[in-house]
């Protein structure tokens, strides 16, 4: 069985386990040199280290939003052509997609280069601060295009049906970047630009591994010169369906700005410091759910372009208890552990593990619903459905979060800031309730309307010619 047909007719369980638990490594270990990443940087160098790792943040979502507003935009659409049957279109998407990996993190690195300290101190970076942000940032912008063509293109190889090569990808990188940072820091003595160095050579060694599966003849569709011409017909696809997500990382700048500056306000360096540690261990944890989510994409966007809507729910509901599951798993990690975790990152500074234990048992108290609301809202990306995609992946940020912290620190102080996450998440999950209600009824109507013994790939594209009709 190929695995066109596998994603077609094979079991889904057995499916979602195989494409999600590469995806579930990788991203882990992915994760899991971020955390190494902070704890080498708060031993070896002190908490601002920490502390401007949570300035340049927002810098560093920006170009991820950029490989995913490409890489997402392009792996759903991808997924579908190939449920079409319609290879020649998936290249000509993969192509374009890499040829805007290249040029538009190159044009944003330039203007950061120009506004480097404006930027910073806009992103809530203290005269203190400031020198250790400074150094990091500039070389991690160096290293951008490497970045965006390992994160954006190695999606393009899940979606082609597989997964391990994709999971490779990520381990190469965040193995690279755990030793070098070590190296690096406490054996060259290089401070903040050692742990950047780190970054951007993993990021070039993975970014080499990826072309390096597409242009050997492994992949099942192929990178030609002809398809990284622009096609704007083809690029509005990818952008309308990638929106979505990509937006979410730009909120999260925005959001992480706004976090900052009212950090600063209410409890000053130690408090960034603080939610510095925090976002790393949200990030170990909520890995497993994002490669969940992952390995469901390719089979619900395969099965969605064949018609096979049956398989598309079983695929969600098993993904969406997978999450859960995961979620509840990282709550309790939190709950039971939360000086250790901590006090992994701030050695002997007991001021800064009380801040940051309090801090994280308030702001990820509603954890456990959240598998729920990631699963669902990365659905309606892989069926091409950009509209309820973006209101999802907006929601908790933009229309509850950045509104919540802005009015509870007035009341609250710094315990407004860690109050609002939680609120902001109950408010993000009943919305994502009523929109997957209403997409599911939606979905068993169509599958009902499917004529006994009919074929569904003989019938017309549910995505239209280059893109869902949701796009246009």
């Amino acid at each position: 069985m190929d695995r066109s047909e596998k994603m077609r007719d094979g079991k889904i369980g057995r499916l979602l386990w195989e494409f999600s638990l590469p995806a579930i490594v990788g991203m882990t270990v992915n994760s899991l040199y971020n955390v190494i990443d902070r704890i080498f940087l708060g031993r070896g160098i002190g908490s601002l280290a920490i502390a401007a790792t949570t300035v340049a943040f927002p810098i560093m979502v920006i170009m991820m939003a950029i490989s995913i507003l490409i890489g997402v935009g392009a792996t759903a659409l991808i997924s579908i052509r190939l449920g079409e049957q319609k290879k020649e279109e998936a290249e000509l998407i993969a192509g374009n997609a890499m040829g805007m990996m290249i040029l538009l993190p190159a044009i944003l690195a330039v203007f950061f280069f120009i506004y480097t300290e404006p930027i910073l101190v806009a992103f809530g970076a203290s005269p203190e601060v400031l020198p250790y942000a400074r150094d990091f940032t500039q070389i991690i912008m160096l290293g951008s295009v490497f970045g965006s063509i390992s994160m954006g293109m190695n999606n393009f190889i899940r979606a082609e049906g597989n997964p391990k090569v994709s999971m490779y990808t990520q381990l190469l990188g965040a193995v690279i970047n755990v030793v070098l940072n070590y190296v690096f820091i406490f054996q060259f003595g290089w401070g903040m630009k050692g742990s950047a160095f780190a970054t951007i050579l993993a990021q070039l060694i993975s970014a080499l591994w990826v072309l390096g599966y597409f242009f050997t003849g492994r992949s099942l569709i192929k990178l030609r010169l002809r398809n990284l011409r622009p096609t704007w017909s083809v690029l509005s696809a990818v952008i309308a369906i990638g929106f979505a997500p990509s937006a979410m990382q730009i909120a999260s700048s925005v959001q992480q700005v706004i976090l900052n500056k009212t950090l600063m306000v209410h409890g000053g360096d130690m408090a960034l410091s603080a939610i510095g540690i925090i976002m790393s261990i949200a990030t170990l944890l909520f890995m497993p759910i994002l490669g969940v989510s992952q390995g469901a994409q390719p089979l619900i966007g395969y099965n969605y372009g064949a018609r096979q809507y049956g398989r598309v729910r079983a695929t969600w509901k098993l993904a969406v208890g997978a999450g859960t599951i995961l979620s509840v798993i990282g709550y309790l990690v939190i709950i039971i552990w939360p000086d250790q975790l901590a006090g992994m990152f701030s050695e002997g500074d007991t001021a800064l593990t009380a801040m940051t234990t309090h801090a994280m048992r308030t702001y990820m108290a509603l954890i456990p619903i959240l598998g729920f609301q990631i699963i669902s809202s990365n659905y309606f990306q892989a069926v091409g459905k950009p509209r309820q995609a973006a209101i999802l992946s907006l929601s908790r940020q933009v229309l509850f979060f950045i509104p919540l912290l802005l009015i509870l620190p007035r009341y609250w102080d710094v315990d407004g800031v860690w109050r609002s996450a939680p609120i902001a998440d109950f408010l993000a999950v009943n919305l994502t309730a009523a929109l997957m209600y209403l997409e599911m009824r939606k979905l068993k109507r169509d599958e009902d309307a499917l004529k006994p013994g009919e074929d569904p790939t003989a019938t017309e594209s549910v995505s239209g010619d280059l893109c869902s009709s949701e796009c246009k």
